[in-house]
């Protein structure tokens, strides 16, 4: 993957900014630590900071195609899985190809197709052309919204950028935050809204989305949504459709010009992925597997079995990789680095994120990057498949809120009184604009109507967030993680599954079960739900308690926002929390540790309120 940036204004010479763009292009630098790129063309300018991958030579960035007295320039981060079809798609069209890059691809794609060529790429991207004819601006995101796109307009230009710090370099974008953006912080965060960037004025694509910018005017469009259809399979043929899509998405997307490895939980998601990929290689007599698992020193020592996690992982993960006959390396972290990297979390994800669950998976592959460029990963079966237990408990199911924030009094509890009153408002608005939008057919039963609106709760909150954990730590690191789950033909298929079938036994993701039920352990395909680790280890929560102290001893814009004594009844009272503050594992540490990134955040950002 890559990095890119570019500020369009045609009232002014790019040249005379260089300074500017050079500090918005190394802002990205950790993306894309191979290469980096600079097209300027007097009132536009594109950035790019290249991770190699794929066709180190002829995939060089800016790229520049002349067709028909018009030049396109195209900045790309992302991978494409089907380049080989649409590439022999595109020869038969009369075009020619310097060499094997998806970049190349997508560029011509344009060339031929237009804006219509998002609907022809299977992937995950964002990637934004400049004609130098019109002078216009095209942006584009994948589907499933795994790669990032921010943008910011104002009169007269537009800035967009992999990362919200490049659009904040450029010193048009104030670091400035008002009662919106403080309400996705407190009462939203992690997650955010779709499209909003929590900084004022900053916005995002959404999952699906394209723009065309052009005479000084954006216009957003919807390229891709998925459609409610009835569903005409009968079981067999469903476990089989089912098989073959995850199948063919992971083969695909094993292409790389660079190591490779893959992540191992010893959960059913990366088990899939690892399997499939070990009789992949095997079949092509192309090696062992790598794989790798992440700890936490003397967990299991401090393990507590919970109904979100109800087996610790270690097990599972060896005998996986036996089955698999996979090189595997478990890396164990210690519990106070994972606290200090609470703060290049939030450089990360230039906002303040999922604590722990962050700056473990920024630290793990950071180690991981020593020796690989590329992995993949597991994520996302969850939300497509009926994985969490807020699917399966009727109680939380029909709960008319987001199912994995259901409460709302965590969050009051830490704030002064007064202090953003229409919170609650605020969320409850959000959650109904998401399950509104939701595709249903007349014939949906109350169960089906009700698991569409979950899907796309999940799809657009809950899995968002955690692709902007993935892509944010990983590529903190210059490792590019895959994410198979997320083809979007494995998408749709999943959506109008009826739920009899996607809980086919009455399991958790039992379809996925069901249809590798033959290539892995019988205690692997049927091993019950277990999220990401989180630390049990009280030194961790010892930290948290010590750093949070000493933030509200000092004077700053965040103390004057928070409630000193709802804190100290959490570090004090830390079993009255029953409910996560976000998702299945953020309580009493995540808390306090959601406060260090807030009070980082507010202090490296010279964060305003307005």
């Amino acid at each position: 993957m890559c990095g890119i940036a570019g500020w369009i204004d045609h009232s002014q010479d790019m040249s005379e900014r260089i300074d500017l763009l050079n500090r918005m292009s190394e802002t990205l630098d950790r993306r894309g630590p191979d290469e980096n790129g600079l097209y300027i063309n007097r009132g536009a300018a594109l950035m790019h900071r290249r991770l190699v991958v794929i066709d180190r030579e002829n995939g060089k960035q800016p790229m520049s195609v002349r067709h028909k007295d018009t030049t396109y320039v195209i900045v790309y981060n992302g991978e494409l899985y089907n380049t080989a079809e649409l590439r022999e798609e595109l020869k038969a069209s009369g075009f020619h190809f310097r060499g094997h890059s998806d970049t190349e691809v997508v560029l011509k794609s344009y060339i031929k197709y237009g804006a219509d060529c998002c609907k022809k790429l299977n992937g995950i991207f964002a990637f934004a052309i400049y004609n130098t004819s019109d002078k216009s601006l095209f942006l584009c995101r994948d589907r499933i919204g795994v790669k990032p796109l921010f943008y910011y307009e104002y009169n007269g230009g537009l800035l967009f950028a992999s990362e919200i710090k490049a659009l904040l370099a450029s010193k048009v974008v104030k670091p400035q935050i008002d009662e919106q953006g403080l309400n996705e912080i407190f009462f939203l965060g992690p997650a955010r809204t779709p499209s909003f960037g929590v900084f004022k004025g900053v916005f995002e694509l959404n999952p699906g989305e394209c723009a065309m910018y052009r005479h000084s005017k954006l216009r957003r469009k919807k390229y891709y949504t998925v459609e409610a259809k009835e569903h005409t399979d009968n079981e067999v043929t469903t476990i089989e459709k089912t098989r073959y899509l995850l199948t063919d998405a992971i083969q695909r997307q094993l292409v790389s010009d660079v190591p490779l490895c893959f992540f191992l939980s010893g959960g059913l998601d990366s088990s899939i992925i690892v399997k499939t990929a070990s009789m992949y290689n095997k079949e092509h007599k192309l090696g062992k597997i790598n794989t790798y698992s992440v700890e936490y020193r003397d967990n299991e020592k401090y393990f507590q079995k919970s109904n979100f996690q109800p087996t610790p992982d270690y097990e599972f993960i060896s005998m996986m990789s036996k089955n698999a006959d996979t090189k595997h390396r478990e890396i164990v972290l210690d519990n106070t680095l994972v606290c200090d990297a609470l703060y290049e979390s939030v450089q990360a994800r230039d906002l303040p994120g999922y604590v722990d669950v962050d700056s473990s998976l920024l630290l793990f592959c950071k180690e991981i990057k020593q020796n690989y460029t590329v992995a993949l990963s597991g994520e996302c079966a969850d939300e497509l498949f009926g994985g969490y237990p807020w699917y399966h408990n009727h109680e939380i199911l029909f709960e008319d809120c987001f199912p994995w924030s259901k409460s709302q009094d965590i969050r009051r509890s830490i704030l002064k009184d007064g202090v953003l009153k229409n919170g609650e408002e605020y969320v409850r608005q959000r959650y109904l604009d998401t399950i509104n939008l939701a595709p249903k057919l007349k014939s949906d039963t109350d169960l089906d109507r009700r698991m569409r609106e979950m899907f796309y709760l999940n799809f657009y909150w809950f899995m968002q967030c955690l692709l902007e954990r993935k892509d944010r730590c990983s590529m903190f690191s210059g490792l590019e993680v895959r994410v198979p789950f997320c083809d979007y033909r494995l998408v749709e298929y999943a959506y109008n599954m009826p739920w009899e079938l996607k809980a086919w036994g009455n399991r958790e993701k039992g379809i996925v079960r069901k249809a590798f039920e033959d290539i892995l352990p019988e205690e692997i395909c049927w091993r019950k739900k277990s999220p990401y680790p989180k630390t049990h280890n009280p030194i961790y929560f010892n930290e948290c308690i010590k750093r949070v102290r000493k933030i509200l001893k000092k004077r700053s814009i965040l103390n004057e926002l928070l409630d000193r004594k709802g804190i100290e009844d959490i570090i004090e009272n830390p079993d009255k929390i029953t409910n996560p503050w976000y998702g299945q594992l953020m309580k009493a540490p995540q808390i306090l540790a959601y406060i260090i990134e807030l009070d980082y955040w507010f202090d490296k950002y010279n964060v305003e309120i307005v």
